[in-house]
């Protein structure tokens, strides 16, 4: 008996201290992205702060992140981007259903919008699992972090390589080298990259963090071995030509993770 309770204290200890949770997540995850009129970001913003994100909890959703690209070429002034989990798709469809329905949300929705509409088009979603060698997915605030999106497209077939990867590399890697693991995931609908696309966000102390961050990683004798060996095991590049993109992000006043 104590041998097993040692034993399960060693794994308790080891996942909080590397943030990998010890099982599959298995909740499902919605990534949106909002696109806003010109100079509708802080209104939105507001909506969200003061009256959404409640709303959401109340309807069962759960708020996991919300942030801003930094960069103008990516809606620094006019996006937000958020992640919030649910307990199954068919939960997802019921709350969202409540909520559109709620009056408290009908009376924020018009209010917010008497001097005009604040989304220039209609949210875009994706819903997303976690992979099976994600970062545990809960709120956590670091201090004044820099948030990067990173979304791969691999070549046809070449998906569960890239998982593989990770889940025996990179992700270990990119904790040596100073980045912080939030979560992977990979789309749920075969329109949205299902069998061909992952998507994660890591955690930076900045930008020029990040830069140094990348710039050892790429260096690593470990990165450079286990990106050999598995474009080999796989006949070619895990990913299509320009199939990298990179978002980088702050997070909201109101987002959970910080």
């Amino acid at each position: 008996m104590k041998t097993f309770l040692a034993a399960v204290t060693a794994a308790v200890l080891l996942s909080a201290a590397t943030g990998f949770a010890a099982g599959k997540d298995t909740r499902v995850f919605e990534l949106r992205t909002y696109t806003t009129a010109p100079g509708k970001l802080a209104d939105l913003n507001a909506r969200f702060r003061n009256h959404t994100c409640k709303l959401f909890e109340r309807h069962g959703m759960e708020n996991i992140g919300y942030w801003v690209p930094l960069d103008a070429d990516k809606g620094a002034d006019n996006t937000l981007i958020y992640i919030i989990a649910h307990q199954s798709r068919d939960a997802a469809k019921k709350s969202w259903a409540a909520f559109q329905a709620d009056p408290d949300w009908q009376a924020a929705r018009k209010k917010s919008e008497e001097g005009g509409k604040i989304l220039a088009k209609a949210p875009e979603s994706v819903f997303m699992s976690a992979t099976d060698y994600s970062a545990a997915i809960k709120a956590f605030s670091g201090g004044d972090r820099v948030f990067e999106m990173r979304t791969y497209t691999t070549e046809p077939g070449r998906l569960p390589n890239l998982h593989a990867r990770f889940r025996d590399h990179t992700c270990k890697l990119f904790e040596k080298h100073g980045m912080t693991n939030i979560g992977y995931w990979s789309p749920q609908d075969a329109g949205q990259g299902a069998d061909n696309t992952l998507i994660y966000v890591l955690a930076h102390q900045s930008r020029d963090a990040a830069k140094e961050s990348f710039g050892a990683f790429g260096k690593d004798p470990g990165w450079q071995a286990a990106r050999k060996a598995s474009e080999e095991k796989a006949g070619g590049s895990l990913t299509v030509k320009g199939g990298v993109k990179s978002v980088f992000m702050k997070a909201t006043d109101y987002s959970p993770i910080k």
